[in-house]
Formats: C-alpha cells, sequence, structure tokens
C-alpha cells in the first residue's frame, strides 16, 4: 500500500510506521502479507484519508498550517489544500462567474440576433405565401469582409508586423540592439509562430461583429515557444461593469478539451490527477448561435466527451496560502464547470516582484467603444439598417415574383386541361368555356410592378449602412490634380474617419500584445541565441528585451490603406517639386515608391550622394582632394585610418592647401570620437549590465525607480568623463606625432624659398578656381530666376483666363460683378509687374555683388 505524506512535522513519521508496526506482522520479504483483521491504533494526532488508487494519505497534524518554504513557486498549489477547502472556493468562483455572465446578457442577446443578419443559412419562408424569398441584404457581411480584408494588409505585412524605437539616447551599440529586437520578433512571428497569422485573420472577421476579440500570449512549455491565440469574446467572461482588462477583478477563458487531452495533463502533472466526470453544460446563447451557423452538433460520442475549463484570472484568498495583510493575491485557478472541481491553482505573479502584481496575458482588441466593458461591433450598430434593408428587400422580390406569376378567381364552370401544370412557351391549351368568354371567366388579382418607392428605400438604407462603416468606394482618380494640397487632404479625412478611429485602436491593442510577447521571450530566452534566416546567421540576446528598446506595431495609426498613403506620398511629392530648393527630391521619390510597396527601391534610384557609405583611408583621401567632406562610420577600423590621414596630411598636395588640411584635421577627429566611444563602451559593459537589470527591476518595483534613475545618471557621467579623458590622451599623442613629422621635414632655406613659391602659384590657381565656381554659380542663380519669373506669368495668364470665364458667366446678369472683377484684374496685373520688378533688381543685384567680389 502506498503512503503519501503531507508535510508531516517532526518526528510524526516515527509514531506513524510504530502504529503500522503494532498492527502489522510481517514475515520474511518475497512472501505474502495477510493483513490482519484486527484495527490499527493510531494515535490522536494522526489521521489517514485512504485514496481512490489504493493508496492512503498520511497527516499527522491536521490543524498544523502549510509550510510554504518546502513548496516551489511554480507548484500546483491545489495538491496541498484539503477537499473541503477546494470544493468551497470551486463553488465561490464559478457563482461569480454565472454573475459575469448575466452582466453581459443584453450585449450578448444583441450579438446573438445579429448573427442572423450574415446571410450564411439562407431562410425558407411559407409567409407571406409558399416559396416567399428568404433573402438576406449582404450590407453586414460586406462591410464586415471589407474591414477584414483592409485591417488583415496593414497589420500583417509581410516583412513583418513589429517595428522598435529607441528609448533615451541613441548610440551605434543601442541602434544595433534594437534592429536585432525587431529581427528577430518579426522572424518569431512570421516564420516560427504559425498560428499568429491565420489566429490574427480570424480575430479580424470576428472583431466587426461582435466589437471585441481578445489574444492570448504565453508560453507553451509542449512546444517550447511563445505563442499568441486568438480568444472569442463568447469564450472571455469579463463582468460588464469593468472598465478593461487591467482593472478586471476576474478573467475567466473557457475552453473545451476532450478527455484524453485532460488526461494527458494529468499525467504530467499539470493539472491534479483526480477522478473527473463529464456532462453537458450550459452554454452562452453566442456559441449555441455560432455553431448552428457553422452546422456543427455538440452531439459527441461517449468515448469522446469533453470537458468545459474555466481558466479564471482573479485575486483570491486560497486557503492556507493567504497574505498576512489580508489583500487577495493573483492567482490562476482551473475549475472543471461540470465537477466543479479544481484542477489547479498557480500563482500569478513574478517570484521577484515584492509587489505581487497580476501578470497579464490577454489583450483586448475593441472595433468601438461600448457602454461596459465589450465594443460594439457593426451588429450593434447596423443592426437595425440590415434587417430592414432585408426586409424592404424581400418585398421587392415577393413583388416582382407575384407580379411574373400572377393569381387570382375563375369560374367554377370553366375547365382547363392539365390545369396544374404551367405554359409552357409556345403552347396553346385548351380551356372549356360554358356561354362566356375566357375573359369573363378569369379575375386577376391587381397585383402592383415592384414599387420606386420601395427602391429607394432600400438605396437609402444600403447608403447610409455603407457611409457609416466607411467601406463606400473613394473615387480617388476622378479628383482634379490641380487642386490644393490641403483641398484633398480634407476630402480625404472626411470619408474616412470612422476607419482611421478604429485603426488606433487596433494599433494601440497590437502594441499591448507586443510588449506580452517580448515578456515571454525574454523570460524563457537564453543569454545568447544563434537563428538562421534568408541571406545569414543572427543573434540575439536577452539581454537585448530592456527598457531602452520600445516595440511597437510596424502599421502607421493615422494611415490605414494603400490608397491613403498612395495619396499622401503623392501630394508630399506635388509639394517638393513646387519648390525643389527646400526638398529633398530622392527622398520624395522613394515615399512614392514605398506607398506603392516596390520591391528594391534603391536599384531604381540613384545612388544618395548625400548618404556616403564607409569607405578605405585612400578613397576618403580621394575625396576630400576633390572637395568632397569624408565621413567616419563606428564600424571602421578608426586607428588604421587615422594612421593613413595623418602621413596623407604632410603630402605636399595638402600642405599647400589650408582649406583640405583643416577638412582632414576635421575628419580624423571624428575617428577619435567614436573610437573613444567604443572603447569606452567596452570598459563599462559589465556595469551597463548591472544598471539595465535594476531598471528591470524598476518597472516591478517602483520604490526602485529612483535608485536606478540615480545609477543611470552616474553611469552616465562616469561615461562622458572616461571619452573627455580618452580623447585628451589620443589628441595629445596625434599632436606629439605631427610635431616630430614636422621636424624631419626641416630643408635647406633655399629649397623652402623655392617651395614658398609653388605654394603661392597653387594658391593663385586655387582662387581662380574659385572665382570661375563662383560665376557658374552666378549664371545657374540667374537661369532659375528667370525660371522662376517664366512660371510666374503662365500662372499670372491662367488666373486671367479664369477671370475671363467668370466675367462672360455673370457679364449679363451682375454689372456691379463685372466691375470687380475687372478691378481684381487690374490689381492682379499690377501686383505681378511689381513683382517681375522686384525679381529682375535682385537678380542685377546678386549678378552686380558677385561680379564685385571676383574683381577684389
Amino acid at each position: 500500500m502506498a503512503i503519501k505524506s503531507r508535510m508531516p512535522a517532526s518526528g510524526a513519521i516515527e509514531k506513524a510506521i510504530e502504529a503500522l508496526n503494532d498492527g502489522l506482522e510481517i514475515s520474511g520479504s518475497g512472501t505474502e502479507v495477510q493483513l490482519p483483521e484486527k484495527e490499527v491504533n493510531f494515535e490522536p494526532d494522526v489521521e489517514i484519508t485512504e485514496l481512490p488508487d489504493g493508496g492512503a494519505e498520511i497527516n499527522t497534524d491536521p490543524n498544523a498550517p502549510i509550510d510554504q518554504s518546502q513548496i516551489s513557486f511554480d507548484a500546483n498549489l491545489s495538491e496541498y489544500i484539503e477537499e473541503g477547502d477546494l470544493q468551497k472556493l470551486a463553488d465561490k468562483l464559478i457563482a461569480a462567474y454565472e454573475t459575469d455572465k448575466t452582466s453581459r446578457k443584453d450585449w450578448e442577446e444583441t450579438y446573438t440576433k445579429g448573427l442572423d443578419m450574415l446571410g450564411f443559412k439562407y431562410e425558407d419562408r411559407t409567409q407571406p405565401f409558399e416559396g416567399a424569398s428568404g433573402v438576406i441584404h449582404p450590407l453586414l457581411a460586406e462591410s464586415a469582409t471589407q474591414f477584414q480584408a483592409q485591417a488583415y494588409k496593414e497589420l500583417l505585412p509581410p516583412s513583418g508586423p513589429v517595428n522598435t524605437e529607441i528609448v533615451g539616447e541613441i548610440t551605434p551599440p543601442i541602434e544595433e540592439q534594437a534592429k536585432r529586437v525587431k529581427d528577430f520578433m518579426n522572424y518569431q512571428i512570421t516564420h516560427v509562430m504559425k498560428e499568429y497569422d491565420p489566429d490574427m485573420d480570424q480575430l479580424l472577421f470576428y472583431l466587426p461583429l461582435s466589437g471585441s476579440a481578445f489574444k492570448k500570449t504565453y508560453y507553451d512549455s509542449v512546444l517550447g515557444r511563445p505563442v499568441s491565440k486568438f480568444v472569442s469574446s463568447e469564450d472571455c467572461v469579463v463582468n460588464y461593469m469593468a472598465s478593461s482588462l487591467e482593472d478586471a477583478v476576474r478573467i475567466t477563458h473557457m475552453t473545451k478539451v476532450d478527455s484524453n487531452a485532460l488526461r494527458k495533463q494529468q499525467v504530467s502533472g499539470f493539472y491534479r490527477d483526480i477522478p473527473i466526470t463529464s456532462g453537458a453544460v450550459s452554454t452562452s446563447d453566442v456559441k449555441e448561435k455560432i455553431d448552428e451557423l457553422h452546422g456543427v452538433s455538440d452531439n459527441l460520442a461517449s468515448e469522446d466527451d469533453e470537458h468545459v475549463l474555466l481558466e479564471m484570472h482573479v485575486d483570491a484568498d486560497v486557503p492556507g496560502f493567504e497574505d498576512e495583510s489580508g489583500i487577495k493575491l493573483p492567482y490562476v485557478i482551473t475549475i472543471d464547470q461540470y465537477s466543479k472541481k479544481i484542477l489547479s491553482i498557480k500563482r500569478n505573479w513574478n517570484q521577484q516582484d515584492q509587489l505581487r502584481n497580476r501578470v497579464d496575458y490577454f489583450t483586448h482588441y475593441k472595433f468601438l467603444p461600448g457602454l461596459g466593458f465589450y465594443g460594439f461591433g457593426l451588429i450593434h450598430m447596423l443592426g437595425g439598417l440590415s434587417r430592414t434593408a432585408t426586409s424592404v428587400l424581400r418585398q421587392l422580390i415577393d413583388a416582382g415574383t407575384l407580379a411574373n406569376l400572377p393569381a387570382g378567381f375563375k369560374a367554377r364552370g370553366m375547365r382547363i386541361r392539365d390545369h396544374d401544370e404551367p405554359l409552357q412557351p409556345g403552347e396553346f391549351r385548351d380551356v372549356d368555356v360554358t356561354g362566356t368568354s375566357i375573359r369573363e371567366s378569369l379575375l386577376p388579382l391587381p397585383y402592383k410592378e415592384p414599387s420606386q418607392v420601395l427602391f429607394a428605400l432600400l438605396g437609402f438604407c444600403v447608403d447610409a449602412g455603407k457611409s457609416f462603416a466607411a467601406i463606400a468606394d473613394m473615387k480617388m482618380g476622378e479628383g482634379n490634380e490641380q487642386n490644393p494640397v490641403g483641398t484633398t487632404l480634407a476630402l480625404l479625412e472626411r470619408g474616412t474617419k470612422v476607419m482611421s478611429a478604429i485603426h488606433k485602436r487596433l494599433h494601440y491593442a497590437q502594441g499591448i500584445e507586443f510588449n506580452l510577447l517580448a515578456r515571454c521571450i525574454q523570460m524563457f530566452l537564453p543569454p545568447e541565441y544563434p537563428y538562421m534566416v534568408r541571406g545569414g546567421d543572427r543573434m540575439i540576446k536577452s539581454s537585448d528585451f530592456d527598457e531602452r528598446v520600445d516595440i511597437l506595431p510596424i502599421s502607421n495609426p493615422n494611415i490605414f490603406s494603400m490608397s491613403q498613403r498612395v495619396m499622401l506620398a503623392q501630394q508630399q511629392l506635388q509639394l517638393a517639386m513646387a519648390n525643389p530648393a527646400l526638398h529633398n527630391l530622392r527622398e520624395a521619390y522613394r515615399r512614392v515608391y514605398q506607398a506603392l510597396d516596390v520591391d528594391n527601391i534603391d536599384a531604381i534610384l540613384k545612388p544618395d550622394p548625400d548618404q556616403p557609405q564607409p569607405m578605405s583611408p585612400a578613397m576618403e583621401n580621394s575625396l576630400a582632394m576633390r572637395g568632397t567632406q569624408p565621413k567616419a562610420f563606428p564600424q571602421q577600423n578608426h586607428k588604421a585610418h587615422i594612421d593613413t590621414h595623418g602621413e596623407f596630411m604632410f603630402t605636399r598636395m595638402v600642405q599647400i592647401n589650408p582649406q583640405l588640411y583643416a577638412m582632414m584635421e576635421g575628419h580624423i577627429m571624428e575617428h577619435i570620437s567614436l573610437m573613444a566611444a567604443l572603447q569606452v563602451e567596452e570598459e563599462f559593459k559589465q556595469q551597463t549590465q548591472q544598471v539595465n537589470q535594476l531598471m528591470m527591476q524598476a518597472q516591478q518595483n517602483p520604490q526602485l525607480a529612483q535608485q536606478a534613475e540615480q545609477a543611470k545618471q552616474e553611469l552616465m557621467n562616469s561615461k562622458e568623463s572616461r571619452i573627455a579623458e580618452l580623447e585628451a590622451e589620443m589628441i595629445k599623442e596625434m599632436v606629439k606625432q605631427e610635431q616630430e613629422k614636422a621636424g624631419n621635414m626641416a630643408q635647406d632655406p633655399l629649397v623652402r624659398l623655392k617651395q614658398q613659391e609653388i605654394d603661392l602659384k597653387a594658391v593663385e590657381l586655387t582662387a581662380k578656381s574659385e572665382i570661375e565656381d563662383n560665376k557658374l554659380m552666378a549664371d545657374i542663380g540667374i537661369e532659375a530666376e528667370k525660371l522662376d519669373l517664366a512660371r510666374d506669368q503662365m500662372q499670372a495668364k491662367k488666373e486671367e483666363t479664369i477671370f475671363k470665364e467668370g466675367l462672360k458667366a455673370v457679364e449679363e446678369s451682375d454689372k456691379q460683378t463685372i466691375e470687380d472683377i475687372r478691378q481684381n484684374m487690374e490689381t492682379l496685373r499690377d501686383e505681378r509687374k511689381i513683382q517681375s520688378a522686384e525679381r529682375i533688381a535682385r537678380m542685377k543685384g546678386k549678378s552686380n555683388g558677385r561680379a564685385d567680389k571676383n574683381n577684389k
């Protein structure tokens, strides 16, 4: 007989064994033992409970408190609690769950009735006549499908939905860290988490119907990775009076598992290994309606019995584990709904968190904010319009049916052969008429054709619904290209206000989901995790997921469609082309290509001269000789660059050109600054990790926030001080080397005089070249002014034409208006003349100034 001890006190096991030895007579080993029929006497403080598997549980001190120090933090606490206490806790929690369901009953009823308006099932009607139309207008289904297709593309782009943003000071190491986080999370979502894409697709279809949908993000020990699964609103029960998930007293996730899956979890130790009876439990009306629309039956074979489990995230007083302060602590408690048995009780806070704040797993996506916890969907907002459109459409179809196949009365004595069969085209059927004509023997009922009033009413209902759902076609191609940018954007915003607000809610919720996912990755990721992607190997560190990198959705909360993005890019390009001197045309064109989702844009556009790439020291020297400022990059070999540029600075070409010498001196200073910064980062690597850990602890414990901020500031000050020291040492060494080189170049006085003569000639040539360049720039400026003047003249002619057309339009009706227009024309001409005169004077002044400068 197996004996299971329940935390015995010191010396109690010996007492129990003595009691058993008194009642049992054991022969030698290997022989069968017969239990005596006499009763075994235990001491009063020993309690034995027989278990269903034939074992027994020995409790040497039933009244002793549970020794929590011997229980692991992640243990299933239900294993250490009396069955009676567990049953009381289960009854209390199930009653609270039923209360939460009742609180959302009105919202649930509206949602359930609206599901019939989707048109998934055709209704066979017998009223007002057999075969009457049962069609359902697709307004609701079209609105939901249009939203799902639009949001799916924006929230899940092919390259990945995650973007990162640096919080605080931007340095090259932090930029690399942010890139690693972005690449790894996009890799996880697009390649590893196979369920993410289809679950998000399904969520975006449910969301516009119900108004609320949820994602549950957690670490799956079976898969060995984080998961983020869709949870429908009917399966996530929260009290309707709660303001948000963070403030909810209880969050109940209802799941269905078959008996075999439940048994596996019991054997693995995840749930208590106790017998569980299965049976039918009442599900929500929404669930039953969805199953009806899907054509799914809940009748299962006896061997495939399902269990409804209630996973409750709740603050509770667990018997034996109460907090001394009387505060209820957060737990995840799983209950079988039919048998009302608690399967597991797990702590739901971080072990290092002294405040014991609840760990969140759920993300709430809302379509429209409702009057309570759950949001409103298209069913709640367009349900009335959808029913009206369906009723009017059915009336129009029924009217057409009755008009095309009329019914009526016929005289009793009139007989028609095969009167039950309809007439075929080209058929003439015999009719027996007694004394009267056929016309007098038949009286058709006066059915009307489909009413134009009903047809207009149907169009009104559909247009009103589409306008609200923001799915009306935006005819952007019909706009005038000459419209002002502000007018175009105002028209675009006016037609998309509702959709823009919904998209911002989705952007906010997806950001919360990504941060929950990052938390799971950080908790279970090894210190360094290499992974392979197309194009090379990558590596991520668990320390990369800290407060310095903020994780955001890549979607733009202000732009929710490709057409809107393309229009904005076109307007930006239009503004840039209007004044190229103030804009970067290359970047404007690049944004247009990005809006069009064009791949490999760099292959289309010419290289940007303003964005230099890392080069060798020799190439940098060559560019400097042509007047281009070289740029230092963090990943370069700074020592080699400094040495090469130092030798180059003592060549004859650089020595006779002060500007080139100053340019190279400044470039060497850039290398010194970057080299000192990298060296300091390496020296303070350990201190930086300690401060990052302290900042992470401060997020869980606000009392450490001031200490963490102070440590961060001290570290930054130390780094700055050390960088200054290193830069001073490096510059001192560089000056010393320059002085040594200058001393080695001492020569004969005659040679120096000859070199000075050569230097003067070189300076003269350089000055002459600058004069020619200035003259060329002056000519270019004059040509640009001429182009501006010609553009103004064309604009003036255009405006004059507009005024003339206006004159013709009102010539016969209003003489005063004609006079006003003439005055406006004269004023405009005078202004144009003044502007032209000023521009010409400005051009002459610039030209004379440049000429004087060149003469000097």
